[in-house]
């Protein structure tokens, strides 16, 4: 089966919400309320585990769901979710020269600093 795209994911979730007359539930402070417990309940999955230790099964439907919220809070707000990405990394681009970013993990307001060649990896 060929992956479905952005579109006709969204599509599919708004029939589904629909046909359970949940949108009067889904206002945008709902929504992103369900996004930040799902994400939480995503980073449940690595507590106290190491970081590539959680369950796949488990993994993909706490990633599932916080994707469900994203796409349901973007389509209402009118935001198309393919554009809004590729924005971001552009963004991300600019402000992540890969000269001065590779390698570490500094914030962009950091790697111009007077020890951006000290690496943070230790702080991991």
């Amino acid at each position: 089966m060929a992956p479905a795209g952005f579109d006709t994911i969204i599509e599919r979730l708004i029939r589904f919400r629909d046909e359970r007359d949940w949108e009067q539930f889904h206002t945008s402070r709902d929504l992103a309320l369900a996004l930040s417990i799902e994400a939480a309940e995503l980073n449940e999955l690595f507590l106290w585990k190491g970081s590539e230790c959680a369950d796949q099964d488990k993994l993909a439907q706490e990633l599932a769901d916080v994707l469900i919220f994203a796409l349901l809070l973007a389509h209402k707000h009118g935001l198309n979710v393919e554009e809004i990405i590729l924005q971001k990394i552009q963004q991300n681009e600019e402000k992540y020269p890969v000269a001065q970013s590779k390698g570490s993990n500094r914030k962009y307001t950091e790697l111009g600093s007077a020890d951006s060649h000290r690496d943070n990896k230790a702080a991991d």
